[in-house]
């Protein structure tokens, strides 16, 4: 942890000034975070900057992690296909407004369709 004096012009900065990069020749493995405490408080150091090396998995993916990824890919893609499909959007919006009211019902139609082609991945690999 260090105390930060920003540049005249510059009071504050939050959030990540350089994050680990997976792509290109160099990969540097840590990240340059600056927080900026607002709670109100009597002392004038409020700006922080970490550097926080990036978390590293130490085992492999389960077999449940694995399917929890699949099913999310395979729904996302129903979900984006869905959207798109001409035939059916009239009958989602109709089933959308009918369901938006209810208790558990979904308050946007992309959680609606998310819930809808995740029934039905579900309804087709689980039984």
């Amino acid at each position: 942890m260090a105390k930060v004096v920003y540049s005249a012009g510059i009071d504050h900065v939050s959030g990540a000034l350089s994050k680990p990069s997976k792509n290109g020749q160099h990969s540097c493995e840590k990240m340059l975070l600056a927080t900026h405490r607002v709670a109100a408080t009597e002392s004038s150091d409020c700006n922080r900057i970490y550097l926080r090396e990036a978390p590293k998995r130490r085992t492999h993916f389960s077999s449940k992690e694995l399917a929890v990824h699949t099913r999310f890919t395979e729904v996302q893609a129903m979900v984006r296909t869905r959207a798109k499909d001409l035939m059916k959007v009239t009958e989602d919006q109709e089933n959308f407004a009918a369901q938006l009211n209810t208790s558990g019902g979904k308050r946007t139609m992309k959680a609606y369709l998310w819930k809808v082609c995740g029934a039905e991945y579900d309804a087709q690999h689980n039984g």
